[in-house]
């Protein structure tokens, strides 16, 4: 198990890892809450079971919340270098993941929207697998996440399904 080569770390390096994973999560999260959902999507025919517009901040406030700490978790064993392919996959995920708000709500385009999600949901799993080789509570930590963004796809397919792949604002 990788976690048997763990680097020595400072209190203050591993303080300023906890602040660096959490600065990435952050920026990650300034795609929601830069892209509001706003008239558009509230004009949109929406799938049955989608929740209330309150519980969505919520959700992600605790799903970004455990995201950092399972990327900390897993730092804290491999750091950074020594553990890039183990960690590359949950840097790119949060790219997908910030992207899919810009795409969906700003762009209009839950077609585009879509796509991502498809590889933020591969990219989430790819995840989930390498963590779990190093520290196996941190990969379960991600599975809330997965199954959220499986959930949001349910969601996004509805909004194709209900509205067209690129609904244009009402008028």
């Amino acid at each position: 198990m990788a976690a048997a080569f763990a680097p020595k770390m400072t209190p203050k390096q591993d303080k300023v890892g906890l602040a660096g994973w959490t600065l990435l999560v952050v920026v990650t999260a300034m795609g929601g809450i830069l892209s509001p959902p706003g008239d558009w999507y509230a004009g949109l025919v929406k799938a049955p079971l989608t929740p209330p517009d309150w519980l969505f901040p919520v959700a992600w406030t605790l799903l970004y919340i455990t995201m950092i700490a399972a990327a900390w978790q897993v730092w804290r064993r491999v750091g950074l270098l020594a553990g890039l392919s183990t960690l590359l996959p949950f840097i790119a995920q949060l790219g997908a993941n910030g992207l899919w708000s810009v795409l969906f709500f700003q762009w209009h385009r839950p077609d585009l929207a879509l796509v991502d999600l498809v590889v933020l949901w591969a990219l989430i799993g790819l995840t989930i697998l390498r963590f779990g080789r190093v520290h196996p509570p941190a990969a379960w930590l991600l599975v809330p996440y997965w199954l959220w963004v499986t959930y949001a796809g349910y969601l996004n397919i509805g909004v194709i399904v209900l509205n067209g792949p690129a609904p244009p604002l009402s008028s």
